[in-house]
């Protein structure tokens, strides 16, 4: 019996070790080809001339600081720095306000019983599977009427009034706390706000910072709004100026996308703990 069972593992064994050397290979192709481009992207921001077409083959022949100190001291035609802070702005308030709004409709959906709840969650999921972009010109035309065009504070009222579209996530989350807890607090002569906000807001950590993270990961990075009705330079934010370059200033995009990548960057590492947490959380139950 013995020497049959060590016959199966010796058997077993270099399939096993065969299979992991694969899958180790498999993952390292895979992170290369990940990786590729962001190293490309990053030595090219350190390119002397800055021009794509002076590029021998994949990399530039030089390298240099010059394209980070003219980012932020070559203003005329390109105001990196006002377009950056013009996304912070943007992005710091739509994720304020959006996050409030999305957690409330959150909070409402899942706690509160009222006529066509389930109709309203049920359109609202219909509506979120036709792409953002169609209803691009319905909303041009609205921000025209609302004298909004070429305004910072018009494109964060859009993110805002869009963020709650989102909320499924975050009311899987509310459905997960006990209603028990609630109906305790009221027969202790609490109202839904102290409950909300002594209660149930506590507990939400990991899904406001998750519905905090993606309320300004997307004003942050998007691009077809800010362009669509920012017409103004020095309204712009980076993704439409950085678009805005051609093929010979290809160094200073190059590193005005990794300057723009950081702080983000860094966001996510330093909340992934509640990140994972909220996302999870909030896929129990919908």
């Amino acid at each position: 019996m013995q020497t049959v069972s060590q016959t199966k593992v010796s058997k077993f064994r270099p399939y096993r070790i065969i299979s992991g050397i694969v899958t180790y290979l498999l993952l390292l192709i895979a992170a290369f080809i990940f990786f590729f481009p962001v190293l490309w992207l990053v030595l090219s921001s350190f390119s002397k001339t800055g021009s794509l077409y002076d590029f021998e083959g994949f990399f530039p022949p030089s390298y240099g600081f010059d394209t980070y100190i003219k980012l932020f001291t070559d203003t005329g035609n390109y105001d990196y720095p006002q377009w950056f802070l013009n996304t912070l702005l943007v992005a710091c308030v739509s994720c304020v306000l959006g996050t409030f709004l999305t957690i409330l409709t959150a909070y409402a959906m899942s706690r509160l019983k009222f006529k066509s709840r389930k109709q309203m969650m049920k359109l609202t999921l219909i509506l979120g599977m036709f792409p953002s972009f169609m209803g691009m010109i319905a909303v041009y035309l609205l921000c025209t009427q609302l004298h909004i065009v070429d305004s910072l504070w018009g494109l964060i009222l859009i993110y805002t009034g869009g963020a709650p579209m989102s909320y499924m996530v975050q009311k899987g989350f509310f459905d997960t706390i006990p209603n028990e807890i609630d109906e305790c607090a009221l027969m202790h002569g609490a109202n839904r706000f102290q409950i909300f906000m002594k209660i149930n807001l506590p507990v939400a950590k990991p899904m406001i910072v998750y519905s905090g993270l993606t309320s300004f990961t997307f004003p942050w990075s998007d691009i077809i709004l800010p362009q669509m009705l920012l017409k103004s330079k020095n309204h712009w934010t980076v993704a439409v100026g950085l678009n805005d370059l051609d093929a010979t200033e290809f160094a200073r995009f190059a590193a005005g996308s990794i300057f723009i990548a950081v702080p983000i960057i860094i966001l996510y590492f330093c909340l992934s703990k509640f990140l994972v947490n909220g996302m999870s959380a909030g896929s129990v139950k919908g």
